[in-house]
């Protein structure tokens, strides 16, 4: 007897293809939990594959085919794409990258090389494409009655009705399935909750039809019994300005800027400290260095970097959160705020108002002001971020910048930008601040694809490590001896000791793999928290070195120089604070993880990893993740609402 294949059902593919495209993503990106996971996807399969089996159902069958195949084209795309976002950044796609299509564009070569090297987890994504293709005569495409339609789409509603019911069975838990459905705005938690199509398509409604957080006014107090000031420096001031929040509420109608105007006079701000004003006065050359991270630091290969992190304030536990690429990076390190969602399209537009802008600060405080970049000038509208923050004198590649060093090849030089622009300050009368963008250590990391790699190859070469990070290595022996450059330039014109050295990442290495940074680090990373784990550079030559514990992140540098530097400014409309305050450490990454200087918070698991030595309340956890929410959300709002302009 021979065996024949029936025409089946194109709800029954549905269910089984969209099943495997989520269960398959979730393997692929080590992200699969069973349990409740597993039933939130199962209900949403079943919903997308009713929804999408009575679409096709509605025309002549030559339609209904097209429809059939565009659905599973998009679903196969949306995998496609997170897939390879996540492989590339470590983060998931969301809407509001969109408006990064510079950062997108660049990475086109990248793309190609990514895609190479992952071919067999896309192909596993479109392996159900293909077969379709091959056996489509053995899907249903005929047009159906309108009772069999309707019939679909009633199963629809019942399983979107137990899918909703089903929300409530862990309301309680802090980033329960009801809480990221209602509540939370967090793609990278939603599609670990709900699944990748789930995850995009919540994503996709919350963008067109707008979603606001709940913000909790009253922010819950933490015992810092960890950080208690000596009881001698209690006649510190608060690092606030006089704002009267009262007549600020009463002259708005706007209920959310009512709130934060709320929001704000209900916090107390932060303290100064033995550290105000400590350099008043001296030169600041602030670096916001591509992918530096504590792995590229060594004391024979990279002698500068290695002297300038273990001298001057030295911290111990700092982080530079992987959010939204190199823009993400280098907003929070010049903003205070945390480049959560919304944040993007109001600042590459350079619309807002930032009185409290680093440049525009330190230009009413006297000084000269310079910003410099080793790449296009236009790059993520870089040209115009900068000009609102107060950088109007900002040369780069294509605006100046190429008429004195090499532009043409990839990536360029930090040296030559270093040699070719410390003259436009060193011969200043007034105090200057300077602030370089590098780009020496960007990726792609091979011997093929980055020049400054080759360049310095021989001095990596025999060392134990995969090409990519022999690469990588290399790439940072630039910015080593570009600081190299900068010191002996400022030492030769009598600047050293009254100018100080600051430089942060804008973020890990990502173009490494987690095993491949662990090739080098002194310990195991994970790839969520720890990955981040890197140093911040605040260094002056006359100083003797401060070692400081307490957790800190990107967010933190800002104003940490303004207290350092005496400027007048209110750090309570910064979410960044203070890192030799007595404020609390709290280092935020995109995806509502956090580190203390209590323990470690992982959201997606829910668990946290006390420190050794430290105790926590019961309800320690809950409150920091109240006090983690606000600060996204705050950050969000002050970019989305122009927030600032109510200062100027």
């Amino acid at each position: 007897m021979k065996f024949k294949l029936r025409k089946t059902n194109n709800i029954f593919f549905f269910f089984i293809i969209i099943l495997y495209l989520e269960i398959s993503f979730m393997l692929l990106t080590h992200s699969f939990v069973w349990g409740m996971n597993l039933l939130y996807i199962l209900l949403h399969t079943c919903l997308l594959s009713f929804l999408f089996g009575a679409l096709t159902s509605i025309f002549k069958s030559g339609i209904n085919k097209v429809f059939f195949f565009l659905f599973i084209i998009l679903c196969s795309g949306i995998c496609c794409l997170d897939f390879c976002f996540f492989k590339m950044f470590s983060f998931y796609f969301d809407l509001s990258l969109l408006g990064a299509t510079d950062q997108v564009l660049s990475f086109t070569g990248d793309m190609v090389t990514l895609i190479l090297e992952n071919i067999l987890g896309i192909m596993v994504f479109l392996f159900p494409l293909f077969l379709l293709i091959i056996n489509h005569r053995y899907i249903v495409f005929h047009k159906k009655n309108w009772v069999k339609i309707s019939t679909s789409l009633v199963f629809m509603a019942v399983s979107f009705g137990l899918f909703l019911l089903s929300l409530n069975l862990d309301k309680k838990e802090e980033y329960s399935a009801y809480k990221l459905y209602y509540e939370v705005e967090s793609v990278e938690l939603s599609i670990k909750k709900f699944g990748v199509l789930h995850g995009f398509f919540l994503d996709v409604k919350r963008n067109l039809f707008g979603f606001d957080e709940k913000l909790n006014i009253d922010e819950p107090v933490i015992d810092k019994d960890g950080n208690d000031e000596d009881p001698s420096e209690t006649a510190y001031d608060y690092n606030v300005l006089d704002i009267d929040f009262d007549a600020l509420m009463n002259d708005t109608n706007d209920s959310v800027v009512k709130d934060m105007h709320h929001y704000f006079n209900n916090d107390i701000g932060t303290k100064q400290n033995a550290y105000t004003g400590y350099f008043k006065g001296k030169n600041l050359i602030l670096f916001m260095a591509e992918s530096f991270n504590e792995i590229a630091v060594d004391e024979k290969r990279t002698p500068t970097l290695y002297k300038l992190v273990n001298n001057g304030f030295v911290f111990k536990d700092f982080y530079t959160p992987t959010i939204s690429s190199t823009i993400g990076g280098e907003f929070q390190e010049l903003t205070g705020l945390i480049a959560t969602s919304g944040f993007l399209s109001p600042w590459k537009k350079g619309e807002n108002a930032y009185p409290f802008g680093i440049a525009n600060v330190f230009k009413d405080m006297g000084y000269a002001t310079f910003a410099y970049h080793d790449h296009s000038y236009t790059f993520q509208n870089r040209n115009k971020y900068l000009k609102a923050v107060g950088f109007d004198n900002f040369k780069a590649c294509r605006n100046g910048l190429e008429n004195l060093i090499n532009c043409n090849q990839w990536p360029e030089s930090d040296v030559e930008m270093i040699h070719a622009t410390t003259s436009d300050y060193l011969n200043k009368t007034e105090p200057f601040f300077t602030y370089y963008v590098t780009v020496s250590g960007h990726g792609d990391y091979s011997w093929a694809s980055t020049a400054m790699g080759r360049k310095h190859k021989e001095e990596v070469i025999d060392l134990p490590y995969s090409e990519k990070v022999l690469a990588y290595l290399a790439a940072n022996i630039e910015l080593d001896k570009a600081l190299e450059e900068l010191i002996n330039d400022l030492e030769e014109a009598g600047k050293l000791d009254d100018t100080v050295i600051a430089l942060v990442g804008d973020h890990y290495p990502y173009y490494l793999s987690d095993d491949e940074v662990n090739e080098v680090s002194s310990y195991e990373k994970d790839g969520v928290v720890e990955i981040n784990h890197s140093n911040f550079i605040l260094w002056n030559s006359k100083m003797d070195t401060v070692v400081v514990e307490k957790v800190g992140s990107q967010i933190d540098v800002l104003p940490t120089l303004y207290n350092l530097f005496g400027v007048s400014y209110d750090s309570r409309l910064i979410m960044g604070k203070d890192i030799l305050s007595t404020e609390m450490g709290l280092a935020i990454f995109g995806n509502r993880s956090w580190v203390s200087d209590y323990g470690t918070y992982f959201s997606a698991s829910g668990e946290f990893v006390l420190k050794e030595g430290k105790n926590v309340d019961d309800d320690y956890v809950s409150k920091m993740n109240k006090i983690v929410a606000n600060r996204m959300n705050m950050s969000k709002l002050i970019m989305e609402k122009n927030y600032y302009k109510y200062f100027n």
